[in-house]
């Protein structure tokens, strides 16, 4: 499997690429910006564009959903409690003065258990993850899960934003995230990679 972490927008949003190997099909979760460094690492893999996976409905998780579209055709997958999120996304930016376009609507919608095939080799489990945001998503694949902002290295994701709760998203990292296994790799939406067992152990959040 073909995988790449580019830190996309103003907001250091992490932009994850995964690509089969065999028929050069791809993904990309969380096109904030940079739509031209993702386009250019695609081409650069020989990768053609399936899927734009949104882990949820923040402009920096977003912002690039149309210029990519365009570029690529590939179908927007969105957890339907956050398609007003990706509709109001410019009202939204511009409360931290950012102007963007407007997502296009999804194509497809994201629901609890669903799995994501691209290629032979790419299979992600949808887990419904809210807290962060209503609509909140990892997706999870062998000994890796990629969770927006659910969770961080050493913190967790804001709950001060429209529709957060810190209760719910406790609950989501410890009765869904926690359970997938201590050797699991967790990559946010900003910062580095850690893993669930470090987390587990450090995560002052979770040891509260």
């Amino acid at each position: 499997m073909i995988f790449k972490r580019l830190v996309v927008s103003i907001f250091q949003t992490n932009c994850y690429i995964l690509g089969c190997e065999n028929t050069h099909e791809a993904l990309v979760i969380d096109p904030g910006d940079n739509i031209e460094g993702i386009v250019e690492t695609l081409k650069r893999s020989h990768l053609s564009l399936v899927y734009i996976l949104n882990t949820h409905g923040h402009i920096d998780h977003t912002g690039g959903n149309g210029k990519l579209k365009e570029l690529t055709h590939a179908q927007i997958l969105i957890h339907p409690a956050d398609v007003d999120l990706l509709k109001n996304a410019p009202a939204y930016a511009h409360t931290f003065g950012v102007n963007v376009h407007s997502s296009p609507d999804p194509d497809g919608l994201l629901s609890e258990g669903s799995i994501i095939t691209v290629g032979e080799e790419i299979r992600l489990q949808v887990i419904h993850t809210p807290g962060h945001s209503p609509g909140s998503v990892s997706f999870f694949m062998d000994t890796m899960v990629f969770v927006g902002d659910t969770l961080f290295a050493d913190s967790i994701g804001r709950t001060d934003l429209w529709g957060g709760s810190y209760e719910l998203l406790i609950s989501s990292i410890t009765s869904k995230l926690v359970p997938l296994g201590d050797d699991v790799r967790v990559y946010p939406g900003h910062g580095p990679e850690t893993t669930i067992k470090r987390e587990k152990k450090y995560n002052s959040f979770l040891n509260a």
